[in-house]
């Protein structure tokens, strides 16, 4: 295929955002260029990506994204330009169970793809129009017609009979209130990761991470309770567990129930005991990698 093709695939970007990929595709097509949208749409074994990872592959031979470690990507985008120039969609599967022998992935296990020549960009808009009003939102292909039907309120990702839904959530945002060198790693950190980070509590929503690290329990009451009406996914404060009785003592006094109190992480973050700002704000960040993870799996 490689020489039927003369196919010269080329990564565009380094990158495995979602909303990345979608405007890449978005911006190729716009362009006059034939575009690809390939999925990971079944996992057989081990794989090292999700369900709903996607790719983006334009017709020069140009892509975006990730459907596994690596392994697959350059085969898939000369799928993929096969695809632009029929426009008739396929799936393919590569590891475990494939006729190609020469694509062995890593893991041991198998992974299959569908790819749609996409025909227009109102659906994936509409997906980025979502995610920038910080909205949960899922696309539908339907594979027994080779469409995308557009977008519908957030469903898990996965197959409902012939219908592959792909879920796509907003950035979290951090809502990051401390001071000193702890907050100013954490802050450094988390925007190397990708997270959106700010101190405004105006900005919090249930796509949000409150991180208190102060060590005054007297800050942190106004964005405590903040919280209990903008319900982020995660709340964790900075302070021993000494600290932590005194702080759930004067959350009873506000009111507080029980059950609010106790999603409250603290000590904050994955690692016991950190000393030092990196190892705390990496404690953190992976706390809240954690749990955001734990809500769409």
């Amino acid at each position: 295929m490689l020489q039927r093709l003369k196919c010269t695939p080329k990564q565009a970007q380094l990158t495995d955002d979602p909303a990345t990929i979608l405007r890449f595709a978005v911006d190729s097509l716009e362009s006059g260029m034939g575009v690809a949208l390939v999925t990971l749409t079944d996992i057989h074994g081990g794989a090292s990506r999700a369900p709903g990872s996607q790719m983006a592959v334009r017709e020069d031979g140009q892509y975006c994204g990730y459907v596994s470690g690596g392994c697959v990507e350059s085969a898939i985008a000369c799928e993929a330009l096969e695809v632009i120039a029929t426009g008739r969609d396929k799936s393919v599967r590569y590891g475990q169970g494939s006729p190609w022998f020469d694509i062995v992935l890593p893991c041991g296990g198998g992974i299959t793809l569908t790819i749609h020549a996409l025909r227009s960009c109102a659906p994936l808009r509409d997906i980025l129009g979502s995610l920038a009003r910080r909205e949960s939102v899922s696309l539908i292909y339907n594979s027994s017609i080779g469409q995308l039907e557009g977008i519908a309120s957030h469903q898990h990702t996965g197959w409902v009979e012939e219908k592959f839904a792909i879920a796509y959530h907003p950035i979290v945002r951090l809502i990051l209130s401390g001071h000193h060198i702890e907050a100013e790693m954490t802050r450094q950190l988390a925007s190397t990761a990708g997270y959106e980070v700010t101190d405004d509590p105006a900005l919090m929503d249930t796509h949000s991470a409150l991180i208190l690290l102060w060590h005054d329990l007297d800050r942190e009451r106004y964005l405590l309770a903040q919280s209990r009406i903008s319900h982020p996914f995660y709340i964790g404060a900075l302070g021993s567990e000494r600290t932590h009785q005194r702080r759930k003592a004067l959350l009873r006094e506000c009111g507080w129930t029980e059950t609010e109190i106790a999603a409250i992480a603290a000590p904050i973050g994955l690692i016991p005991k950190a000393r030092d700002s990196r190892t705390l704000a990496l404690s953190v960040l992976a706390d809240v990698a954690h749990a955001r993870q734990g809500l769409h799996l």
